[in-house]
């Protein structure tokens, strides 16, 4: 496989991932921290970060609002909900 080829897969991997995490709303962030130590920020983050490396300036809140498909805050206040004891002792107890 050539290069190009792969950069786009990955590119198609990254972008079906990130509309199934948009489909899937009802997943909170900190259940997915739970279980697999990142989140949607996390993914978010990334792609900021590759922008900047590559000379493109984003900030923090830009590179969520291309992730979420909206500003952020909108996005929690439609889906987020409130983390339970119990969510915020397993964060704590894996990230630790």
């Amino acid at each position: 496989m050539d290069s190009q080829t792969q950069l786009e897969l990955e590119a198609a991997a990254f972008r079906r991932l990130r509309d199934h995490l948009a489909k899937r709303a009802d997943v909170q962030n900190i259940d997915m921290m739970n279980l697999t130590g990142f989140c949607r920020n996390c993914l978010s983050r990334w792609y900021q970060e590759a922008a900047n490396h590559r000379g493109i300036a984003m900030t923090k809140e830009e590179g969520r609002e291309i992730f979420y498909g909206m500003p952020y805050d909108q996005w929690r206040a439609q889906h987020q909900t409130e983390a339970s004891a119990e969510q915020r002792g397993a964060f704590v107890k894996t990230h630790d």
